[in-house]
């Protein structure tokens, strides 16, 4: 019998079956360890160095995989599943990464024993459906009108971020714009955080400075030094049309047999910028932005008529705009009508900071965009502060959308961790283990807590079993900063029931696929620990 042929790379690695699982496992294991350290308010920042010898300093879960380069499929999976649960609930990054390896090293066990992954995977998916139930059972309805509730909320995330400190302004600004941005539409709620709430990040001055404004933000100054830097109440008149003569797309020929032809191109063209000025002018607008350029001669026109002018702005911004003064971006400037003028902005300002200049379009009447102005020492810094700002907006965002909430601290993990032990019994045959095993990996999540603050993790894990077991004591969990048991409902620490549920959806189902992984191909494997530095 001919031996098979395989057409494969020369650096790569074949593995099958159990060698192909146990490698799966292992990998995922050695990602989430790499992560643990940075769940908890006692988390340690990571010092990452990229190949081009940029600096990322930070905790947060998917901030650190984004910047780590593996080969592993099972790696890769593991830092897949933290962009997804950035992206879909903005929180629990490193609590989904050292739950979903708690997961598969506990699969370890039942594959040494030669227990069949569908066995295990079925096992792993009934525990999902009882975890999602018994979470919905527990869960705590909030008062969203109640923003002191929400802010102990939020003021949970901020916690275990490089922002606590300012943790007080932080919810104040996630709080401000989330309501700013939010629209109620046939009953449903929409909070679009990424299109409408921008950050922008100044060097320069203190994070006390940060704030929220009604209105929007541009890194721009008007395109001729004697057009008007402050309007008061402007009309404002947004395009996505160049202010310019009409280019040809590709080359162009112009045939010319008399001198006066060329001079007759030239009066053409003066006449159509004349013309779209005019149909401007005819609003008589204080501001034009346009998405393309603007030529000196429609500069000329628009400045003779007091009117400002910002250029070549992205259509994102653009977009914010609209929504914060009211405004509709036209096409063409024949077509612009008395509605699609601006008029809810209040203020409209240039201003210098540092050596740029920044226009500001603010004091707006109910803006639906607005954006958020971050001042800081340095650029690593506000990176930090931004992407603990998303995650501070990104639980707001959660609560208005679904308001129940669940205790934090570890405290929900460990009451369904007993709920899944007594619901194990019921569990018929060898499925029993794999299921009971599920409770155990629940455990993660407040061991990783006490390790992180020096706490002692058999003890105090012991007596918050102990807790557990007695009826009445769901909401106790791990004091995050002294490694003892408490009472979340009166350490106020909560967590929002659509992170908790996204974390454990993605962890136990991701780990499935991964367990019942037979074949991997992969190139060399890269040691992912060379590229950390602990701070």
């Amino acid at each position: 019998m001919q031996a098979p042929v395989l057409v494969l790379s020369q650096n790569t690695k074949r593995e099958s079956g159990k060698k192909a699982q146990l490698g799966n496992i292992q990998a995922a294991k050695n990602i989430s360890e790499v992560i643990q350290t940075c769940l908890g308010p006692r988390a340690m920042l990571k010092m990452l160095m990229d190949p081009m010898g940029g600096v990322v300093m930070t905790n947060d879960g998917n901030a650190i995989l984004r910047e780590i380069q593996v080969q592993h499929p099972a790696a890769k999976s593991m830092i897949e599943i933290s962009r997804t649960q950035d992206e879909e609930v903005g929180d629990g990054t490193t609590s989904v990464i050292i739950l979903a390896g708690e997961v598969l090293s506990i699969a370890e066990t039942f594959l040494e024993q030669q227990m069949h992954p569908t066995v295990i995977i079925s096992a792993y998916r009934l525990a999902l459906d009882d975890i999602v139930e018994a979470a919905r059972k527990i869960s705590t309805p909030v008062d969203i009108n109640d923003s002191e509730t929400l802010g102990s909320i939020i003021g949970t995330t901020i916690g275990t971020k490089f922002i606590k400190q300012w943790s007080d302004l932080a919810c104040r600004i996630a709080i401000d714009a989330v309501n700013i941005v939010k629209i109620e539409e046939n009953g449903r709620l929409e909070i679009d955080i990424k299109r409408y709430a921008k950050v922008e990040k100044v060097p320069g001055g203190t994070i006390e400075e940060s704030e929220v404004l009604q209105g929007v933000m541009l890194n721009k100054d008007v395109t001729h030094a004697k057009m008007r830097r402050r309007i008061e109440n402007p009309r404002i008149i947004l395009l996505d049309c160049n202010l310019e003569y009409k280019k040809g797309e590709s080359q162009t020929n112009i045939e010319i047999t008399k001198e006066e032809d060329f001079t007759r191109i030239l009066q053409l063209e003066e006449e159509y910028i004349e013309r779209i000025c005019r149909d401007i002018i005819a609003f008589k607008p204080d501001l034009v932005i346009t998405e393309k350029g603007v030529s000196d001669l429609a500069q000329h026109f628009l400045l003779k008529s007091n009117i400002s002018v910002i250029r070549r702005v992205r259509k994102s911004d653009n977009n914010r705009i609209a929504r914060a003064c009211g405004a509709t971006i036209a096409n063409r400037t024949d077509e612009l009508q008395e509605s699609d003028v601006g008029i809810r902005c209040g203020l409209f300002e240039v201003t210098k900071i540092g050596d740029e200049y920044f226009t500001f379009l603010t004091r707006c009447k109910d803006p639906k965009a607005c954006t958020i102005v971050l001042r800081g020492a340095s650029k690593d810094i506000l990176n930090e502060v931004e992407r603990n700002l998303q995650d501070a907006m990104q639980v707001a965002r959660n609560v208005l959308v679904d308001p129940y909430l669940l205790p934090g601290g570890g405290a929900a993990e460990m009451a369904l961790a007993h709920i899944l032990n007594e619901k194990a019994q019921s569990v018929a045959g060898i499925q029993q283990w794999p299921y009971r095993a599920i409770s155990k990996a629940l455990e993660v999540i407040p061991r990783t807590l006490i390790r992180n603050c020096g706490g002692n993790p058999i003890r105090v894990l012991t007596a918050l079993r102990a807790k557990h077991a007695s009826e009445g004591n769901s909401s106790w969990g791990v004091d995050g900063n002294k490694g003892t048991i408490c009472d979340m409902k009166e350490l106020k620490v909560w967590d929002p029931l659509s992170v908790k549920l996204q974390t454990y959806k993605t962890a136990i189902e991701v780990r499935c696929a991964c367990t019942s992984g037979c074949l991997c191909l992969m190139e060399h494997r890269i040691d992912i620990t060379s590229y950390l530095f602990v701070v």
